[in-house]
């Protein structure tokens, strides 16, 4: 599985259409969708999937450098629902179809979207390869020289995989990502109740074993030992190439209130395309340095917060979550 930030032929994601998830949020929730759509469209192709029958109102409030195609969808999270690309030798890339089932069962229905994997791969001509096994792409992440992060609050929930051990969860990640080791953080955030602690909000790689993990400062909060916690597993594991994972902290987690509902804004949860790192903010007065800080990591790219993360928040996820990328062939 190439890291997210080698190259891409372009980004994939999903216009909102479950109406009860966002609620009286619903335009905000679209237009943020278009938000980001048109800012990673300045540095790679978009393809935006809408809803049969939604396409048009999709194409209209995301402008003309955004791609449009309509396929059956239940929500908008495409890095969970989406394909994981993997590539091989002589041009070779295989779309992994995961099995979905809606982060445990939680949100009915699903059919339509556990199925947009292979029907958006067959619809791009990529070549598509089942795997009997539930997972997410928001529970992993790969630095694409042999090393994955993911949590085990996640892969280890017994409404994902219950009859798999750890030691076969993490045998069939190895055989189909092709990667050597496997680094288990304990916990996701203590709000992220939906996906039961995705890695992308609290971990992701920047390059070959070099890990950015978010931080919590507030003592008061559940996530500071969580994320201590994470931050000193994370510190004591090496990489697919047998060497230290070197560890940078992203101190500020952002809090905000929606519609009388908390939610966290995790800048982790930011999305590298071509050139470019799109950051959720939320008004923070620490959102600038924040950014600053992240831009260290990513020296070659473009650094550009958003402030969608509240609404994407709301709905259960941020930035990370709403695309998928879809990496160049091999040559």
């Amino acid at each position: 599985m190439p890291a997210e930030a080698e190259p891409h032929e372009r980004t994939v994601m999903c216009w909102p259409t479950r109406g009860d998830l966002y609620g009286e949020l619903m335009g905000e929730a679209r237009r943020a969708h278009a938000e980001v759509a048109r800012t990673i469209s300045a540095f790679e192709p978009v393809t935006m999937i809408a809803a049969t029958g939604e396409g048009e109102g999709a194409a209209d409030e995301c402008g003309g450098t955004v791609e449009v195609v309509e396929l059956p969808i239940d929500d908008s999270w495409f890095r969970d629902t989406g394909p994981i690309y993997v590539t091989g030798a002589g041009g070779r890339r295989v779309a992994l179809d995961w099995s979905f089932n809606s982060w445990g069962e939680k949100f009915a229905p699903w059919a339509r979207d556990a199925a947009v994997a292979r029907r958006w791969a067959e619809r791009h001509g990529d070549e598509v390869r089942p795997v009997p096994m539930v997972l997410e792409g928001g529970a992993i992440g790969v630095d694409g020289a042999g090393t994955l992060v993911t949590t085990e609050q996640c892969l280890l929930h017994p409404n994902r995989n219950p009859s798999m051990s750890r030691r076969e969860i993490q045998g069939v990640l190895q055989e189909e990502l092709g990667v050597s080791a496997v680094v288990w953080l304990p916990h996701g955030l203590a709000l992220d109740a939906d996906t039961d602690g995705h890695v992308d909000n609290v971990a992701a790689f920047t390059r070959p074993g070099h890990l950015l993990v978010q931080g919590c400062t507030d003592v008061d909060e559940d996530d500071w030992l969580r994320c201590n916690v994470n931050e000193r597993s994370a510190r004591g594991a090496v990489d697919g190439r047998g060497q230290p994972i070197e560890v940078a902290v992203v101190p500020v987690l952002p809090y905000v209130e929606v519609l009388g509902r908390r939610v966290s804004v995790p800048y982790l949860n930011h999305y590298v395309a071509n050139g470019l790192v799109v950051v959720p903010v939320c008004g923070h007065p620490a959102d600038d340095d924040m950014l600053a800080l992240i831009a260290l990591a990513y020296p070659d790219r473009e650094v550009i917060g958003l402030d969608v993360g509240a609404v994407l928040g709301y709905g259960g996820g941020g930035i990370h979550c709403i695309t998928q990328q879809v990496p160049v062939r091999p040559t």
